[in-house]
């Protein structure tokens, strides 16, 4: 039996982004997780944090580190998805994770951090993912939880007072370290 097309997966296409996509790049992080428009999607963090989630200078930083790269995702020519890669010796960061909101829920984020997981792997040789998520967001971490990340226990401060990173809402936020062997 063969698996019916999905619309959010199909025709999706994947780069390593250049300086031109920086203001597309930024829209879209933001997009997913700050604002009004965030709360189409399930990855707002909204109620948590205002602000920015990102900036031009930021994603220009990452495009441009030796030892990064940044996934764009593509249908039709749009950009629909984007994911950070470094690499940090034995394992992969992974980070700057965004979705369209409107195509949340359909699968793309799956497709997305998968051929991530297998860049990493083929590119650096890898054997692990690593990742941080605000400890709070129950329901993200459920998600990677159920794509096989780990939970450690290892917590890392929130940067309170650097707007770079947003405005927080609440006093009790810290980033989980999350890991996935990639073997």
């Amino acid at each position: 039996m063969t698996a019916a097309p999905h619309p959010a997966t199909d025709g999706l296409s994947f780069r390593e982004a250049t300086a031109a996509d920086v203001d597309a790049l930024v829209a879209l992080v933001e997009s997913a997780y700050r604002g009004d428009d965030s709360r189409v999607g399930w990855t707002t963090e909204a109620d948590i944090l205002g602000g920015q989630r990102t900036d031009p200078q930021g994603v220009l930083d990452v495009i441009e580190a030796e030892q990064s790269r940044l996934l764009t995702v593509e249908r039709d020519g749009a950009l629909v998805a984007c994911c950070q890669l470094e690499h940090r010796g034995d394992h992969a960061y992974f980070g700057m994770f965004a979705v369209s909101p409107a195509l949340q829920g359909a699968g793309l984020g799956k497709v997305t951090l998968a051929e991530a997981e297998r860049t990493a792997r083929e590119t650096w040789g890898v054997r692990e993912m690593h990742m941080t998520v605000i400890s709070v967001r129950e329901e993200l971490i459920a998600w990677y939880e159920r794509r096989g990340y780990r939970r450690t226990g290892k917590m890392s401060p929130f940067p309170y007072g650097d707007e770079r990173f947003g405005l927080p809402h609440r006093a009790d936020l810290q980033f989980e370290l999350l890991v996935k062997p990639l073997v």
